[in-house]
């Protein structure tokens, strides 16, 4: 609720310059000394930690790019406050996680933070924003729990829980008559909760799994992988490999010439932001995700022309993560008119906030994840083109979380 010393942080500059006078102002019930910090003239501090170096570093950055297209584009402001950045580089480095967060936190003195995209790191992140109840929207990091048994009042997110792109695709893989499979993975948090989401939706319906290989992080040596692959003969594999190791993974498996015989299906971060480096080797490939390039609705046009035109590059389903956590924060603000410290309020306000969002309509769950559709993309003349959904508004179950 609102301290009773911050009942004008909402007016805007137009409206401050007709409250002058100490008549007036003393008439809003505000103290005689200098206005909070949180007062609307003030910019908004927003920490944005991301991995700007690394396997992750290309991610980090066009979720930075895409939530300031998304603020140039409100005029410079979210919510009616200008904004100042805190920014840093988190090397998807888990061991830093904490000392990154608690100087964003308690020296910088952010009003929200964004990020991160490794989930290892994220769960850093978490338990410090649970700690400290620093509000903070997450753009890409998919830690099942996350928003699960650690969701709290002020985490949101705005990309996707790791059960959700992996599990619709057991169905594809049914559907498609493929009923053995081997599942092919980084060993880390990410890696695994995707290859257990594809699991659980690809046992249920009868598939079998003939085989799990696990490659430690961040290595992209996949050789071995590839010959047992090709040694057991599986109906098809399913890989959850992103980034850098996702251009090398599928350019060697092509050149293994596995690509023809036995299927390679994906979370939709095998293919997003790394199709220009697959090239030839990543065309047909299917994956599923909550984006595809080709999604005929008005905010996706505006915001792919919008992101090329700044940036001079394609927007991918991390840019319009990073977009979407602007909106977000964006609905919040305009609801306690600029005052984050209307906390009440405010989360109230984003967790109930529609996005009209590029990659479709998006509401939030009880444990503020994404409750959006899941697409079937295929990969045709380098994009990823939608060819069917594969879960319409689907929502992660949310095990675990207290608010549900």
């Amino acid at each position: 609720m609102l301290d009773k010393d911050k009942k004008v942080t909402g007016i805007n500059r137009r409206s401050a310059l007709k409250l002058a006078g100490g008549a007036a102002i003393a008439g809003l019930g505000v103290r005689a000394f200098p206005a909070p910090a949180t007062a609307q003239g003030a910019p908004l501090r927003v920490g944005v930690m991301l991995p700007f170096t690394g396997t992750y570093g290309a991610i980090g950055k066009t979720i930075d790019n895409a939530f300031k297209q998304y603020v140039a584009e409100h005029g410079d402001k979210l919510g009616g406050r200008t904004l100042e950045f805190v920014q840093v580089d988190d090397q998807a480095e888990p061991a830093k996680g904490p000392d990154n967060m608690n100087k964003l936190v308690s020296r910088d003195n952010v009003d929200v933070v964004i990020g991160t995209v490794h989930s290892g790191v994220q769960m850093a992140m978490n338990k410090i924003a649970r700690e400290t109840g620093k509000l903070m929207i997450i753009p890409n990091a998919g830690a099942n729990i996350a928003t699960r048994a650690q969701c709290a009042p002020n985490i949101f997110r705005t990309s996707f829980s790791n059960w959700q792109p992996s599990y619709p695709l057991g169905k594809v893989l049914m559907d498609a008559g493929h009923k053995s499979a081997i599942i092919l993975t980084w060993k880390y948090a990410a890696g695994e909760e995707h290859a257990n989401a594809f699991k659980e939706g690809y046992t249920k319906l009868g598939g079998k799994i003939d085989a799990e290989f696990y490659v430690p992080f961040p290595e992209v040596e996949f050789q071995s992988y590839l010959t047992q692959i090709a040694e057991k003969k599986p109906s098809a594999v399913f890989t959850f490999i992103a980034g850098g190791g996702a251009v090398k993974l599928v350019k060697d498996y092509a050149a293994a010439g596995l690509k023809k015989s036995i299927p390679l299906y994906g979370s939709g971060f095998l293919t997003d932001g790394t199709l220009q480096a697959q090239g030839e080797a990543a065309e047909g490939l299917q994956t599923t995700l909550h984006y595809a390039d080709d999604l005929d609705n008005p905010a996706e046009k505006a915001f792919r022309a919008n992101y090329k035109k700044r940036y001079n590059a394609d927007p991918d389903v991390y840019a319009v993560q990073g977009y979407d956590a602007a909106a977000l924060l964006d609905v919040g603000l305009k609801a306690v008119k600029g005052d984050v410290n209307a906390k009440e309020n405010l989360y109230k306000a984003m967790a109930s906030a529609k996005l009209d969002s590029p990659r479709g309509p998006m509401t939030f769950s009880a444990s503020h994840n994404p409750v959006q559709n899941i697409y079937l993309r295929e990969v045709r003349k380098g994009k990823n083109v939608k060819i069917g959904i594969a879960a319409e508004a689907l929502a992660d179950p949310g095990t675990g979380c207290k608010m549900v």
